[in-house]
């Protein structure tokens, strides 16, 4: 009989401690899990700022201005890659916090446009990328602080620019068009300043080319977002003037960068490589106009202004090859 009670207990003990693991299991399940959940929400969370700050534009604006720096002086890269690496980080953070910043300007129309964006998607509060916008702007301004100070001035410039056309300039149509133009063009000025502190021919010539090519990318894309940028009162050239006019626009636009494009050979300024990849470019470039006056549609111009940048690259490429060889 006594061991029959001692059994009895031994069970209750063994019950007991069987709960209690049972307990501590679950426990740790809950807490893993809980780990897990948060350390995908921090991944997630990090991958909506990484949307948010468009890693390819940045590393595209960091390279134009080692791209400005080489066509102003090539043969000077090794000596001043210093400079250069700051001259990178600069382009590279003020683009980011300048997409951050249009992000949340543009949380209202991209809601209609493109929901799945960060900010309407509801991963990033619109506080938290002023934030992040503020963060990375000031280290912009300090890297480019540490290059020179006419390269600071440049950058400050630039910035009030961006910020222009994001709080005022955007609903204005062409004129917004024009101030995304000037941004685009300013990290290759920046690069000469860098190099060798004044804006050298064949840099002012490439600028002039970009200026007026990007124009007419970003009358493309007013076609592309005629949709949200009507219910938000954004006076584009599309939403003013039609999409057969706004196309019309564009390729004058693309057409005029053409024209620019035999200049720097004709003065000498640049080798003979230059002349393929341009024609590359130019003839993309009048390919593109044409495909777009011929359809304007939204679908058709989303492809346009898509296309458009694999010709900024080629063209991008001759003014280097053009300068090293």
């Amino acid at each position: 009989m006594k061991a029959c009670v001692l059994s009895r207990d031994t069970i209750k003990k063994v019950k007991k401690t069987t709960k209690l693991s049972n307990l501590i299991v679950n426990f740790i399940t809950l807490v893993v899990a809980y780990g897990l959940v948060q350390g995908l929400n921090y991944m997630s969370k990090l991958g909506g700022y990484l949307h948010l700050m468009r890693p390819a534009n940045c590393l595209m604006m960091g390279f134009a201005v080692v791209v400005g720096a080489a066509l102003a002086d090539p043969n000077s890269l090794s000596i001043f890659w210093q400079g250069l690496t700051y001259g990178f980080i600069t382009g590279f953070m003020l683009t980011a916090a300048s997409m951050a910043i249009n992000d949340y300007y543009d949380r209202e129309i991209d809601a209609v446009n493109e929901p799945k964006r960060p900010i309407p998607s509801g991963l990033i509060k619109p506080k938290e990328a002023l934030a992040f916008a503020f963060t990375i702007t000031v280290t912009g301004f300090a890297a480019a602080y540490l290059t020179s100070i006419s390269c600071f001035v440049i950058a400050v410039i630039a910035w009030i620019v961006f910020v222009t056309y994001t709080t005022f300039g955007k609903r204005s149509g062409l004129p917004g068009n024009l101030l995304v133009s000037t941004c685009v063009a300013t990290p290759f000025i920046y690069g000469s300043l860098a190099m060798v502190n004044e804006v050298e021919l064949n840099v002012l010539i490439f600028v002039s080319i970009v200026f007026l090519s990007n124009t007419g990318r970003e009358i493309t894309k007013g076609i592309v977002d005629v949709k949200g940028d009507t219910t938000q009162n954004v006076k584009t050239f599309a939403v003013r003037y039609g999409d057969k006019t706004a196309a019309i626009a564009a390729a004058l636009f693309y057409l005029s960068a053409v024209l620019l494009s035999p200049i720097p050979w004709l003065l000498t300024l640049v080798s003979f490589w230059f002349i393929p990849f341009v024609a590359i470019t130019d003839f993309g470039l009048l390919v593109s106009s044409f495909v777009l006056l011929k359809d304007c549609s939204r679908e058709n111009a989303r492809k346009v202004k898509n296309v458009v940048l694999i010709w900024f690259v080629v063209g991008l490429l001759a003014f280097v090859v053009g300068a090293f060889g």
